[in-house]
């Protein structure tokens, strides 16, 4: 009886260890010859990346049993009551635009921008399931947003701000083949895209401060506090940031993840004025507030920035943590009443271009009766 259970045993393992090594969900695998190359880095401390301030994330054996019972209690408006359609790209209306910035939001992280003349994608994940190697699923809110990627124009850039499933997606990166110029992503992210088959003569890997031209438009890579990982084995082995992007007509400043710091009167006093400030506001909680704002926080990072709009990300799309689905978006209007900017709050998948009236409406309304 012993010998059947034990070689069950050990066929599982191997079982578990090939899908670890061969699942191209995971990425590529961090050589010897990598953490070399990313010790060059202020950054890499100890073995791995390290934000400029002291950051944890408190989950263990004895927090878990409390996130999971919070998540059941949020579970009813943790989504939407129907899914949010996208409408479908409308590629002639963003040719014929002339506007120095438009963009259009596809939900949480994912946002294609025209600013200095490039097409810019940043954070394409359209894929249906941020944890797609998990034992337990997430959906997204949205059904077919795949499909849109064959309609998008040709992406001159696409900036990838670290590698966590809900911002780099192997699913929505392949359905970018053949679409995309260039790939300016974090420093360690490129090993991921070199095992996808993406040719290192297009990645460019960008640490804290570090900057590329795309014709007149500069891209630097900024700071934030937050942390990485896709394995078992791959914990902090990539940067995480933002990205300040800088036309001779338009600057934005688009925040990454990332708990609050003063990172963002940083970029702020270097890089800023910026016309226009997306910042990271959602999937908070109190166990991992130093990792994601919470939106009060994140009213305060436009602030910080010397942003004239502000609209706030990474919601919409997916329930990564215990509050209903739309409180990001309500909690960071309460707060920026009282500061002296304005809010922009993009329908997903619509266009938006500078000078025209900001989106000003609660359009999640109709989707949370």
């Amino acid at each position: 009886m012993v010998f059947p259970i034990l070689t069950a045993a050990l066929v599982s393992l191997a079982a578990i260890a090939a899908y670890l090594r061969y699942h191209p969900q995971f990425g590529g695998r961090l050589s010897r010859a990598l953490k070399q190359r990313y010790a060059r880095s202020p950054q890499w401390q100890g073995g791995q990346f390290a934000n400029q301030l002291e950051t944890s994330v408190d989950i263990s054996p004895l927090t878990f049993p409390g996130f999971v019972r919070d998540n059941l209690r949020s579970a009813k408006g943790g989504r939407p009551a129907r899914p949010i359609p996208l409408p479908p790209f409308d590629a002639n209306a963003w040719a014929a635009s002339d506007a120095p910035f438009q963009f259009v939001w596809f939900g949480h992280a994912a946002c294609l921008m025209r600013i200095g003349g490039q097409n810019v994608l940043i954070d394409p994940m359209l894929g249906p399931d941020a944890s797609p190697v998990g034992p337990i699923r997430t959906r997204r809110f949205s059904e077919g947003a795949l499909e849109l990627l064959p309609h998008l124009p040709e992406i001159d850039a696409v900036l990838l701000s670290h590698d966590h499933y809900d911002h780099l997606d192997y699913d929505s990166i392949m359905g970018l083949a053949g679409k995309v110029r260039r790939y300016y992503v974090a420093l360690g992210l490129g090993r991921h895209l070199d095992r996808w088959g993406i040719p290192p003569s297009q990645v460019t890997e960008l640490d804290w401060w570090d900057s590329a031209r795309l014709g007149s438009l500069s891209v630097t890579f900024t700071p934030s506090r937050h942390f990485s990982g896709r394995g078992l084995r791959d914990r902090n082995a990539c940067l995480w940031g933002g990205f300040a992007l800088l036309s001779p007509a338009y600057r934005v400043y688009w925040t990454g993840d990332g708990g609050y710091g003063p990172h963002f009167k940083e970029v702020g006093e270097q890089l800023g004025p910026f016309d226009w400030a997306f910042t990271e506001c959602g999937q908070y909680y109190r166990l991992w507030e130093q990792i994601h704002q919470l939106p009060e926080e994140a009213a305060q990072s436009v602030l910080d920035s010397g942003a004239r709009i502000g609209t706030p990300v990474h919601w919409g799309a997916f329930k990564l943590a215990p509050h209903s689905w739309q409180e990001p978006a309500e909690r960071f209007l309460s707060a920026a009443a009282a500061m002296p900017f304005s809010v922009a709050l993009p329908e997903p998948g619509r266009i938006y271009q500078a000078g025209q009236p900001l989106p000003a409406a609660r359009w999640w309304g109709p989707y949370s009766a």
